[in-house]
């Protein structure tokens, strides 16, 4: 089979060493986007990590495309509908870094309570002194964790070091979890409207969209720290800004915005696919987010670690081999298995 693999850098090729012998493996560390889709029309299996553009424009010019192997637990930049319809399988890489991920969340909320950036900007300039660093204690303070799936739970489980008062909420609650880590559920207002900082860990989809739009942000306790390492489109990032304007949230830590891949680019602006007028407002508000200096942004990279990449590049090559024995797993598109030769 003809495999194509993109997003993946040098040294990341030799995960894929196994397929090497019984497959036609391509490389290239450019997303996949409808221009250079021309140049694989022929393969049988791609694999991509988020960035890339699988739409239904996109997809529809395989001509005999079976797998797509994402590199990721989301799958919301996948046209999985056009997927069902054509009879292209899509697998996942269902866990590989929930404690990667529940850690870089802490190194987020710790940037924030102790004004790192500032105190290491500062201190590179020769200037010891401590106005305006003063932040604050997470022992005591009330954590609000929306999700406690695998990711969740482990934020929880780190919080309790800190000796954090953790409430939760979740449309599936697992009273064994409160009784595991010490936190109990509570209705999504109550969470809202008492949590001294609130953290996200669910997925994208149209349940969650902008779930953190104007009326909830009303919600909050005057302060509000806010922490999002899920997806970019959990939150009205245009509620957001107006939000850290007027204090209602002192504070963010975002590891994910709406627009990612094409938010550092002003020339995306003037893009045929930005002149509507939302859009418009949610790209500038991203750009708007990048210049706050109450705002810690970092580029969709709570999952790198050697470990967790390395772990998701396992995953990987085992999915795309479960899928030419004939036996799929992690799959989230299931769709029959082709007759091959």
């Amino acid at each position: 089979m003809k495999i194509a693999v993109f997003e993946v850098e040098d040294w990341e090729r030799g995960a894929f060493q196994s397929l090497q012998d019984r497959h036609d493996l391509v490389f290239s560390n450019e997303t996949l986007t409808a221009r250079n889709v021309v140049d694989y029309t022929d393969v049988d299996i791609v694999s991509t990590f988020i960035y890339s553009d699988l739409s239904k424009h996109v997809l529809e010019q395989f001509d005999h495309l079976e797998l797509v192997a994402t590199r990721s637990t989301g799958f919301d930049h996948i046209d999985t509908a056009y997927c069902q319809e054509r009879g292209i399988m899509v697998s996942n890489v269902p866990t590989y870094g929930d404690n990667t991920v529940a850690e870089h969340v802490f190194a987020l909320l710790l940037s924030i309570s102790h004004k790192m950036i500032d105190a290491v900007d500062r201190t590179r300039r020769g200037d010891f002194s401590l106005q305006g660093l003063r932040g604050f204690d997470l022992e005591g303070k009330r954590l609000g964790v929306v999700g406690t799936g695998s990711i969740g739970q482990c934020v929880i489980r780190i919080a309790n070091g800190f000796g954090m008062d953790i409430v939760a909420f979740d449309v599936r609650q697992n009273e064994e979890l409160t009784r595991r880590f010490g936190f109990r559920y509570v209705s999504m207002d109550e969470l809202l409207s008492t949590s001294d900082i609130i953290t996200l860990h669910v997925p994208s989809n149209p349940k969650t969209y902008h779930m953190l739009s104007e009326e909830q942000f009303s919600q909050m306790k005057d302060g509000v720290v806010l922490i999002n390492t899920a997806r970019g489109d959990l939150i009205d990032v245009r509620s957001l800004v107006q939000a850290l304007g007027r204090g209602k949230v002192s504070a963010a830590g975002l590891d994910v915005l709406p627009d990612e891949p094409t938010i550092h680019e002003e020339a995306e602006l003037l893009r045929s696919g930005y002149r509507e007028r939302h859009e418009l407002e949610e790209l500038l508000a991203g750009h708007m987010l990048l210049r706050m200096r109450n705002v810690v942004i970092t580029p969709h990279s709570a999952f790198n670690t050697n470990e967790a990449v390395q772990r998701i590049l396992d995953t990987t090559v085992d999915n795309i081999q479960a899928f030419v024995r004939g036996k799929p797993q992690h799959v989230v598109v299931q769709v029959p298995l082709r007759q091959r030769a």
